[in-house]
């Protein structure tokens, strides 16, 4: 009787509101209607005409999906694929695909899909964050920010990252320090990637004018679930550093090998954690170690209250340089998705 009620709302809504053509069916039996968006990181984003916000729901609670929406989707196996979603062949779930036999699922082998729109913006993902520090007895000041863009196709995504700090203060040298990275990541059969990455750090702990690196390497999705995710990649990468007391710079080859960690289900906390080790394959018993840690809590209309620490170390740092060199930063963000 509940899936014939289901029916009739989907079958009305699409005659009545073309934007409320998606419905969830919650574990409680209540019902909500409109436009199903995305799922990510155990929690389901719906859109309706009655609130001038989105709903966020864990995927958990939500029992049945009806949706004629065109979705990018990931399973547990590694498999993505472009189709729409339904439970109606309960206690499985079909997925049928553009191009391609209809797949039959678990829920919970579902962790990751979204609405797959034409246009560039439906693609985007975003986010912007910035701290400030003073303290009059010294006069001491921090300034800090990061912002992350992403763009997401069926088989591929790129991705861009930029932080800056600098802190002041009475009688003591300015610190400064900046990095970035843009980021592309091609999706291969059974949860493997391809990734080449370029970045760049600057930092005057280290006396580090620029670090440039070119990554390239493959990696491995080891546990992908609706609550987190671990992943491990390896590969080669070409290093030019230009260092404060040297008048020209010099390369290096390394070998580079790490590990990402990512828990999304600790309520509204989220954490994500990443250590990469590079042995040099050109300088004699050098290696260095990057290493991010990044918590954050969501708050409201996008918002959110983001702590991290970021550190780099290298054994064989130049003469007056220290060997490491971390930041710790908290701020207020805003992202878009």
């Amino acid at each position: 009787m509940k899936r014939i009620i289901v029916l009739f709302y989907f079958i009305l809504f699409n005659f009545t509101a073309k934007a409320q053509k998606d419905s969830l069916v919650f574990t409680n039996n209540n019902i909500m209607v409109g436009e199903v968006k995305s799922l990510d990181k155990g929690v389901i984003t719906i859109e309706t005409d009655y609130s001038d916000s989105d709903f966020k729901i864990e995927w958990d609670k939500v029992s049945e999906l009806y949706s004629e929406s065109t979705y990018l989707i990931n399973l547990t196996d590694g498999r993505r694929l472009n189709g729409t979603i339904s439970s109606v062949a309960q206690p499985n779930w079909e997925i049928y695909r553009i191009s391609g036999d209809t797949v039959r699922v678990k829920r919970d082998e579902i962790v990751y899909f979204k609405s797959y729109e034409k246009d560039f913006l439906s693609r985007i993902n975003a986010s912007i964050d910035a701290d400030y520090s003073f303290t009059k007895a010294n006069n001491f000041y921090q300034i800090g920010g990061r912002a992350n863009i992403g763009y997401t196709a069926p088989k591929w995504w790129l991705k861009a990252s930029y932080s800056i700090l600098r802190s002041n203060q009475d009688e003591v040298a300015t610190v400064r320090r900046q990095d970035g990275d843009l980021s592309y990541r091609a999706f291969l059969k059974k949860d493997w990637y391809y990734s080449t990455v370029i970045s760049f750090l600057s930092n005057t702990e280290q006396l580090l004018n620029l670090r440039t690196n070119l990554k390239a390497g493959l990696g491995k999705y080891i546990i992908r679930t609706n609550v987190s995710y671990l992943a491990a990649e390896g590969g080669i990468s070409g290093v030019n550093e230009n260092f404060e007391n040297q008048i020209s710079s010099q390369n290096s080859l390394e070998a580079y090998v790490g590990s990402e960690l990512n828990l999304y289900d600790i309520g509204d906390w989220s954490l994500l954690t990443r250590l990469i080790v590079y042995p040099s394959l050109t300088e004699s018993d050098r290696w260095r170690i990057d290493y991010v840690l990044d918590t954050k809590y969501d708050l409201p209309l996008d918002f959110y209250i983001k702590a991290g620490l970021t550190l780099n170390y290298d054994n064989q740092a130049v003469e007056g340089a220290t060997d490491l060199d971390y930041v710790v930063q908290t701020g207020l963000g805003w992202e878009f998705n």
